[in-house]
């Protein structure tokens, strides 16, 4: 049984679609690698050879618009895959993927993806809703940016941290932003963030010291995410 089929991680994506004959000629070919934190994994403008799995750590996903101003788009953890859309639209990624912390991601060549996507229905299904869910959440970005205040996005936000990145042991996030990164997160000025950051710490809504943070009150953090 080669690697990739004990992998478990592939259970979190739509590899676990593959078959057996099929993750034995994709484990002859990828390549694992670690991604310093910080270092690019890939970079807006690039022609991706293939797609990268995520096996631990974080990164986060950015665009720079027309006006130059940074947006962070997506958080992506373990098991997510990143590359997907930019090698079947056959075009230069338009986004970048950074390394928040160390992360080891496997890296599999574009043809034997693309192999798979037209010789197996189940795991092209399963490529596609993923693909459909990205552009759900890229919808719901841009009505949150044009319709909410920042200070709800940022209670959203860490929310979404919480349910997602939590660390069980600590109980704090498990994932560690700058305040630059909560700023391109919501669309606001560094000032902006730190400012509404220390104002939750003030009313006991979350822990902060330095970049941990802990939720200590997720009801009025909804509160101000919903109105409710």
């Amino acid at each position: 049984m080669s690697k990739c089929e004990r992998c478990i991680i592939r259970q979190f994506n739509s590899l676990k679609e593959l078959t057996k004959e099929e993750m034995t000629r994709i484990a002859a070919c990828r390549e694992s690698f670690l991604v310093k934190k910080g270092e690019i994994i890939f970079d807006e403008g690039e022609h991706l050879k293939g797609i990268y799995c995520i096996r631990s750590g974080i990164c986060k996903i950015s665009k720079i618009s027309e006006n130059g101003r940074y947006q962070i788009i997506h958080l992506m953890k373990k098991g997510d895959i990143l590359g997907e859309r930019s090698i079947i639209s056959n075009e230069i990624t338009n986004l970048k993927a950074t390394a928040l912390n160390d992360v080891e991601v496997c890296f599999i060549p574009k043809e034997e993806i693309m192999k798979d996507l037209h010789e197996n229905p189940k795991f092209t299904m399963s490529v596609l809703k993923n693909m459909a869910k990205s552009l759900k959440s890229a919808d719901n970005l841009i009505v949150d940016m044009a319709q909410k205040t920042v200070k709800q996005r940022l209670a959203e936000i860490l929310l979404y941290l919480d349910e997602n990145f939590k660390n069980t042991e600590d109980g704090k996030l498990g994932v560690q932003l700058s305040r630059d990164d909560f700023a391109c997160i919501i669309g606001s000025a560094t000032e902006s963030a730190i400012r509404l950051l220390s104002d939750f710490k003030k009313k006991n809504i979350i822990s902060l010291e330095k970049k941990n943070i802990g939720i200590l009150n997720t009801e009025e953090l909804k509160k101000i995410a919903y109105g409710f």
